[in-house]
């Protein structure tokens, strides 16, 4: 086994010197597996050791037509696209992530095309690993995504608080508060600021609004950071690819409280697990005061998950859970009673909050998902047979 060197194989760390000294990198194959993934509509490429290179289509995993890869052809497809700059990062914390973006041949008018994703490298023992997320090259409409216009019209409304996109990876969060954004500066007379990790979507200049796009560790330290820089940057919408910690947790608060509209994504299932998650980043003894803030903070969470759709090879179905502050739910978060928000979104369709269990009927009932999946993903199997 080579020697590890700073947490590289010896092998790994002297080729890419090897190959960046001598400018030799041959990128041709990996760019021709990313430029595929993107015209299948895939929304991930995997390049494991062991494997052959494998896509994420519509949720399935889909092996390409090509050999598997051994650990040297996965190194030379990660060194192809690492930046040289960010190489020292790897090596240091056998994980990174960053943004790439491929130039391809012009287009009818002449134009270059160009296509981005999202990449992470990792080790799994000596092994290096990449997935890359493909960045659709449009910001998607809303009539594509089937994300009701209502909903997004009243989160477009909102001036200030904070709005909190849920779902596992993949469920399409960053993709709806895209979206979201891109409607705000349509909107216009806006500024508008967002902290990213990394930056996903490029959003093109406005003549009515202003936006600035800040990637952290390329422009700022950490998107707590982000957050306290970007509130001295008259800001009326930060957005916030994630909050991971008390810290950015505390900060989007605080930017919510004070007037500004914070948008932000957290990795749970639904909205209740949402709140839970925001209340347990602080410390027991700090709870009561954190319900609090979020009781008067909180707009909006929006829960989302992608369906298989009922036709073999078209995109996920989109299924959401939609709560907003009522004041049943702000008095249930204010009090800690956060068990208590399934009745409170049970019974605030009048408010237009959506239960999950309700937008999986919907779609079954438009067949757009199958019987089995509905079942599979519904609390309550009884509801598909009622009417």
């Amino acid at each position: 086994m080579p020697m590890v060197v700073h947490g590289l194989t010896r092998s790994f760390a002297t080729r890419y010197g090897e190959i960046a000294r001598l400018n030799q990198l041959e990128c041709s194959q990996v760019e021709n597996w990313l430029w595929e993934a993107a015209q299948r509509g895939a929304s991930d490429l995997h390049l494991l050791a062991g494997y052959p290179p494998i896509l994420r289509q519509h949720g399935e995993l889909i092996p390409m037509l090509e050999d598997e890869l051994d650990a040297e052809a996965v190194t030379e497809s990660l060194l192809a696209i690492c930046p040289k700059e960010k190489f020292a990062q790897f090596e240091t914390d056998r994980n990174l992530d960053f943004a790439l973006e491929l130039v391809g041949d012009q287009n009818s008018e002449g134009v270059p095309e160009r296509q981005r994703y999202r990449v992470n490298f990792f080790f799994s023992g000596e092994n290096p690993g990449a997935c890359v997320r493909v960045i659709p090259a449009v910001i998607p409409d809303l009539e594509w995504s089937n994300f009701p216009t209502s909903i997004a019209e009243r989160i477009a409304g909102f001036r200030n608080g904070l709005v909190v996109f849920s779902g596992v990876t993949g469920s399409g969060k960053t993709t709806s508060m895209a979206m979201m954004i891109q409607r705000m500066i349509e909107q216009g007379g806006k500024r508008i600021i967002t902290v990213e990790d990394p930056i996903e979507y490029r959003f093109p200049r406005s003549s009515t609004s202003v936006i600035s796009q800040r990637e952290v560790r390329r422009d700022v330290g950490s998107f707590a950071a982000g957050l306290k820089y970007a509130m001295r940057q008259d800001p009326d919408i930060i957005l916030v690819g994630e909050i991971r910690d008390q810290e950015t947790a505390r900060m989007a608060l605080s930017a919510a409280e004070t007037g500004h509209l914070v948008l932000t994504t957290l990795h749970t299932r639904d909205a209740k697990g949402a709140v839970t998650r925001l209340i347990d980043l602080f410390p027991t003894h700090n709870h009561s005061e954190t319900c609090s803030m979020l009781s008067i903070g909180l707009r909006a969470v929006v829960s989302q998950h992608l369906l298989p759709s009922i036709f073999p090879g078209e995109k996920r179905e989109l299924a959401l859970e939609v709560m907003f502050n009522t004041n049943p739910v702000a008095a249930a978060i204010r009090m800690g009673k956060v068990d208590t928000l399934d009745n409170a979104l049970l019974t605030g369709r009048k408010e237009g909050m959506i239960g999950l269990d309700e937008s999986i009927k919907r779609l079954y009932r438009e067949d757009r998902i199958s019987q089995a999946t509905a079942e599979r993903f519904i609390s309550d199997k009884d509801l598909l047979r009622r009417g």
